[in-house]
């Protein structure tokens, strides 16, 4: 089916969209569904640009509308249906009998503005919820039943919150809080080096390869590598360690599928992450780990002390570091199950 819009008008609004909405594919009795919308957004560091936001939903369109995102790298296919029957990025949440059922919940995700590589220009984590509040206006949702944010996703779902709390019922902020911490954007300021770098030598493939390498080091945690990679070795008169041939498969996987520009724009969106946690009023249930390396839990009791509305802090322990979230299946469905089935109460 082809999914059309009238235009609307948004009063001290920073979108417009458009009547052309683009393709939308759906299959009777999958509720399985992909389209693009079209929009004219004001971004906060660029000014107006016309882009494209595609997305994909799981679920009957009269069900509750939960909105799930993850990290930059996370596009808008979160798990596999009959329409799309390719594993999504959070297969292990999102099913039947999962956390996320699509039986009883409408699942809505998108891609990133800027993940396709197309907009090269600064793109404010503010900037991805104003395009998500235009993608619910075109669809006719009024309010989520609830946003569940992993990683950038948590960003930028603490912006939508703040800016439009009237859109959702609740907000679940996975390991990502209202800050981008220094040591973190050092981390992903490097990266960003290497891939100018590697552009330099005509080499850019490379060069976003061995970025990936880096942020991998910073994903994941010393506790893993101890207990999952070999000593050192000599081999063919050079010495690899043993977590080489890993982090080279992560590397090039990455870079095959992602474009360059769309790396370092939503790189650097992460570092324009900043937001005063006692404009948010909406409950929040925020999960923060340990181990993570990108957004230490020091930063997660922060923002609960700050949080206008009513708040639950859960931390886990894993040696997946900031990767939990992806790795830590049983500890995440508990809670998303748990933060799904009640709104009452205080901060826990």
């Amino acid at each position: 089916m082809s999914l059309a819009t009238t235009a609307v008008d948004h009063a001290a609004s920073r979108f417009h969209v458009f009547p052309s909405v683009g393709q939308a594919t759906d299959i009777a009795g999958t509720g399985a569904q992909r389209g693009a919308l079209s929009l004219d957004i004001a971004l906060r560091h660029a000014g107006a640009r016309r882009v494209s936001l595609r997305y994909e939903s799981l679920g009957a369109a009269g069900l509750p509308t939960v909105l799930v995102v993850g990290g930059i790298s996370a596009g808008r296919h979160v798990a596999a249906s009959t329409t799309f029957p390719e594993a999504g990025w959070w297969q292990a949440q999102v099913g039947a009998g999962r956390a996320l059922d699509p039986a009883c919940v409408r699942i809505l995700s998108i891609d990133w503005l800027g993940a396709d590589g197309e907009l090269d220009a600064p793109i404010d984590p503010a900037d991805q919820a104003d395009a998500i509040t235009a993608l619910l206006d075109a669809l006719g949702i009024a309010q989520l039943e609830a946003f569940v944010g992993s990683s950038y996703g948590a960003m930028v779902g603490l912006q939508f919150a703040a800016l439009h709390p009237g859109r959702l019922r609740q907000l679940v902020a996975i390991s990502g809080t209202h800050r981008a911490h220094p040591y973190a954007s050092a981390w992903r300021a490097l990266q960003r080096q290497v891939v100018a770098l590697g552009a330099l030598q005509c080499d850019e493939i490379h060069g976003l390869a061995l970025a990936r390498q880096l942020a991998m080091l910073s994903y994941r945690t010393p506790e893993e590598f101890d207990a999952r990679f070999d000593a050192s070795a000599v081999v063919d008169g050079r010495v690899r360690v043993g977590a080489e041939d890993y982090l080279a498969h992560c590397g090039a996987r990455y870079a095959t599928r992602t474009p360059s520009t769309g790396f370092l724009r939503l790189s650097e969106s992460i570092d324009l992450q900043a937001i005063d946690p006692e404009r948010i009023r909406v409950p929040v249930t925020v999960i923060a780990i340990h181990e993570d390396r990108l957004v230490p839990v020091e930063d997660a009791y922060h923002l609960c002390e700050r949080l206008g509305g009513r708040t639950h802090l859960r931390v886990l322990r894993s040696r997946y570091g900031h990767d939990a979230f992806l790795k830590e299946t049983d500890a995440i469905a508990r809670i998303l199950e748990e933060a799904l089935a009640q709104r009452t109460g205080g901060v826990a």
